[in-house]
């Protein structure tokens, strides 16, 4: 209830206001969530379809939703951006840097591009680049690490162009859709000419 009045009393703003104040490069956004992200979110974390890309598909009710939104602010292990088109102010997808640990300066990270209309675009190379330069000039991290299903090569191809090298495979890891899958651990280190994008 909180979280809807909050969407209703707080305008969404201009794309061109957003992107001033965000992470960007000349066509993706990545900034804050909003209130009104909070539905669009909500769904594609329980879209069946998109989780066979990457997790066991398992429906997550909303007061769970809006317990992990509530400690995100919290959680100082946790950077959640919305992915958003240069020239339009609605979330297309979020990035997620997860499990930051600062003595190791190293985390973890996953990214969703919400529409399967939106998917094979670049939205998420491009956010995936834009996150690393964030982990590498702000949080000053040394690694980000993830995890990918084997047979998802749209992704890991996205993967390999931001950086990422495949680091070794959890054989029969994942059973999804009646049969078992490898799961990919790839991760990209800091580059030694780390410069920041915007």
């Amino acid at each position: 209830m909180a979280t809807q009045k909050l969407a209703e009393a707080v305008p969404a703003p201009r794309p061109d206001s957003l992107a001033a104040v965000s992470h960007r490069d000349d066509a993706v956004v990545l900034g804050p969530v909003l209130p009104n992200d909070h539905s669009s979110l909500f769904i594609w974390m329980n879209d069946m379809q998109a989780a066979r890309l990457d997790f066991t598909w398992r429906p997550l009710d909303y007061v769970a939703f809006r317990a992990w939104m509530d400690r995100l602010s919290q959680d100082q292990g946790q950077v959640l951006f919305a992915i958003r088109k240069l020239d339009a102010a609605e979330i297309a997808g979020f990035v997620i840097l997860k499990n930051i640990q600062a003595v190791h300066r190293s985390a973890d990270l996953g990214v969703r591009i919400g529409l399967e209309s939106d998917r094979g675009k670049g939205l998420g190379t491009r956010a995936v680049r834009l996150a690393l330069n964030y982990a590498w000039n702000t949080l000053n991290l040394n690694r980000v690490a993830l995890t990918v299903l084997a047979d998802n090569s749209r992704a890991i191809a996205s993967y390999k162009q931001c950086g990422f090298i495949e680091e070794g495979r959890l054989r029969q890891a994942s059973f999804m859709d009646g049969r078992w899958t490898d799961v990919l651990i790839m991760a990209a280190l800091r580059p030694d000419n780390v410069r920041p994008l915007h």
